[in-house]
């Protein structure tokens, strides 16, 4: 009898192992997790420090040389601080990495990603270490008294982007590198079609235009080009493509507390737009067509609209063109702001990289990843990754600088560092950097922006199959995206305090997987209590 007493209080014990270890599991997601980081008094230099560090770059050999470069200077200042580069060609896959990593904290130091997806890391307690203080403190903050090298004030961020990484009453990122969206225009075929280029461009143009070039001649050719190939407008994001025909619009996509406002009669409407159009063979996009770039540099495409920091994949001289010599056709490339309903209050929305922090048990090792992500804001980072691409320095100093003033005043020169159509993007978002917006962030903002993608996807599509895009579809079709991105639980996990996130208010999920586990031992509990009786019962038959 008493080793059946030891049999079942055994198994009664790795029950409750097994539940703990399960709330220890969910603990990063729950209540129990990381103390909250607390800036030491000073930074202990006498002790060695290795971080990681995981960025994207496109496949840019020219950006991960940026990286190295910034890392050895960075080890030279601080001689105790090893940085250990992990490169990502994908910002999704730097996002999915990390949620893995949640569970067995083993997130990297510093991480380049995108509010979105920070509101989703924000779901475990002090996970994500909060800036503001960071940012202010008179020893280590931006321009700090106690570091080691040139870095920008508070003062000298640029207020707009520095805005965009303050969500949930907190400032949990920097900003790194800033684009906007731009359209890159073939102003040869424009003009050959009897159009000229607009001061502003605008939706109801760039419709006409493309309508326009889909005329052929007799032996099916299109006119303007001569070739058996033409989408004369494509768009490289569909979600963006939504949330700023939204914007312009003045129609609702979501607010700041997380309510959804994509689904109504404005969307309607701009997605029945967008059927006619893909209808015609008029429009298409990067996911059914390809990439835009290769299009508009054969001389297949007219309207190309794309990142500011994707203009070096654009035009007749393009130093990063994906496509064979022998494909590329002459043309005249101009970049300006994405088309608009109203162009006297142009808007386009704001994007780029980001910086944030992840938490640590140790507050000395946070700190000494906090240095290296403001080592990020130093000229010499900020300027020459700028010049990589169509982006522009996130600082003022930066932008101020006489060697940034001297690479802008340099366009032309040649078609690498200088290349024109580069210089035209970056000084785009320069001069509109008043006209940039950018989405309301919480948990599940990056699932909306899913959402916002593929109705145009979905759209464009169900023309191509020749189906009718009315009512009767849009509808379906808001049903089916809020099923397939889970829109409809967003609305019972608002906002991204850590006081929802309490044992008790765990997700639904993590509910039903606690509860899930519970009912599955008290199962096993009852069938081996059962059992022992039984076997005692008989043992006493026997006896």
């Amino acid at each position: 009898m008493m080793r059946n007493m030891k049999k079942a209080v055994s198994v009664f014990l790795l029950f409750v192992l097994i539940a703990a270890g399960t709330v220890s599991l969910t603990g990063c997601h729950g209540s129990k997790g990381l103390k909250a980081f607390e800036i030491p008094e000073q930074f202990d230099t006498s002790r060695a420090y290795e971080i990681t560090f995981w960025a994207k770059n496109d496949t840019n050999k020219t950006q991960t040389a940026i990286y190295e470069q910034a890392i050895r200077d960075f080890e030279e200042i601080y001689p105790n601080i090893t940085v250990n580069l992990r490169l990502y060609t994908d910002y999704g896959k730097i996002y999915n990495d990390v949620i893995t990593n949640i569970a067995t904290r083993t997130t990297p130091n510093v991480c380049i990603t995108y509010p979105d997806h920070i509101a989703t890391y924000l779901t475990g307690t002090n996970l994500v270490v909060p800036l503001e203080t960071l940012f202010t403190d008179e020893a280590y903050g931006l321009g700090g008294s106690e570091v080691r090298f040139d870095s920008p004030t508070v003062d000298e961020m640029i207020p707009q982007f520095l805005a965009e990484c303050e969500f949930g009453g907190h400032t949990y990122a920097i900003p790194f590198m800033r684009s906007t969206e731009a359209c890159y225009i073939n102003q040869t075929y424009v003009e050959a079609l009897g159009y000229t280029l607009p001061e502003v461009l605008t939706w109801d143009f760039i419709w006409e235009v493309s309508e326009a070039a889909m005329a052929k001649d007799a032996e099916g050719n299109f006119k303007v080009n001569g070739q058996k190939v033409l989408i004369p407008f494509i768009d490289k994001s569909t979600d963006n493509l939504m949330i700023e025909m939204l914007k312009q619009r003045n129609a609702a996509y979501s607010t700041e507390e997380g309510d959804i406002g994509l689904f109504h009669d404005t969307t309607k409407e701009l997605l029945k737009t967008i059927a006619e159009h893909g209808k015609s063979g008029a429009f298409s996009t990067f996911k059914i067509s390809g990439y835009p770039a290769n299009f508009l540099n054969a001389g297949q495409c007219i309207f190309a609209i794309d990142s500011t920091a994707g203009a070096t994949w654009m035009g007749t001289n393009a130093p990063l063109s994906d496509i064979s010599e022998d494909k590329i056709v002459d043309f005249e490339t101009v970049v300006m702001p994405i088309p608009q309903f109203d162009p006297t209050h142009p808007k386009m929305i704001s994007q780029g990289p980001s910086v944030c922090l992840f938490n640590r048990s140790d507050p000395q090792e946070v700190l000494a990843s906090w240095l290296f992500a403001q080592y990020l804001l130093t000229n010499e980072v900020q300027i020459a990754y700028a010049q990589t691409e169509g982006y522009v320095p996130v600082t003022a100093k930066a932008q101020e600088s006489e060697s940034y003033q001297d690479y802008l005043s340099r366009s032309g020169e040649d078609n690498t560092t200088y290349y024109d159509v580069k210089l035209q993007a970056t000084k785009l978002l320069l001069s509109n950097t008043d006209n940039t917006f950018v989405t309301p962030v919480f948990n599940g903002s990056t699932s909306l922006r899913d959402a916002a993608g593929q109705l145009v996807e979905n759209t464009v599509k169900a023309v191509r199959r020749k189906q009718e895009v009315d009512d009767a579809y849009i509808e379906k079709l808001y049903s089916d995206m809020t099923a397939l991105y889970h829109l409809d639980q967003i609305g019972n996990a608002k906002g991204i305090s850590a006081e929802r996130m309490e044992l008790g208010k765990l997700p639904k999920t993590a509910v039903l997987l606690l509860t899930g586990l519970v009912t599955v031992w008290i199962l096993i509990l009852g069938y081996a209590g059962i059992k022992w009786a039984k076997k005692k019962h008989n043992s006493r038959a026997h006896y």
